[in-house]
């Protein structure tokens, strides 16, 4: 019973921050950084330099990047033509930019 109590108070905390955590990401705020940052190489959620490589849902899927992780990484990192955004955004504006890359990705970026 014990073991149940503890790992129940776990949980309740992991949830709370996740919770927590989510309530802080912005959208808004993603999409400014999109506007700002993106939007010469991926308007409409294109690809300019590689265009198999968009950030429409079925080519994220396709490329295992369709979770927040892995745009995050993209974004943090670059790789082929994609500059590294990590020297010039922090980290919150890569999860806020990464969460409102996905979230448009669902809509067709409309």
């Amino acid at each position: 019973m014990k073991k149940f109590l503890i790992f129940n108070s776990i949980l309740s905390f992991c949830n709370f921050f996740n919770i927590f955590y989510a309530s802080a990401v912005n959208l808004e705020k993603g999409k400014e950084i999109f506007l700002n940052n993106c939007i010469a190489c991926h308007s409409q959620g294109i690809n300019i330099i590689l265009p198999e490589k968009n950030l429409k849902i079925e080519a994220l899927k396709a490329n295992g990047m369709n979770n927040v992780e892995s745009i995050s990484y993209q974004i943090r990192n670059g790789k082929n033509g994609m500059p590294a955004f990590g020297g010039r955004l922090n980290e919150m504006e890569i999860e806020n930019l990464a969460f409102y890359v996905l979230e448009a990705s669902q809509n067709n970026f409309k």
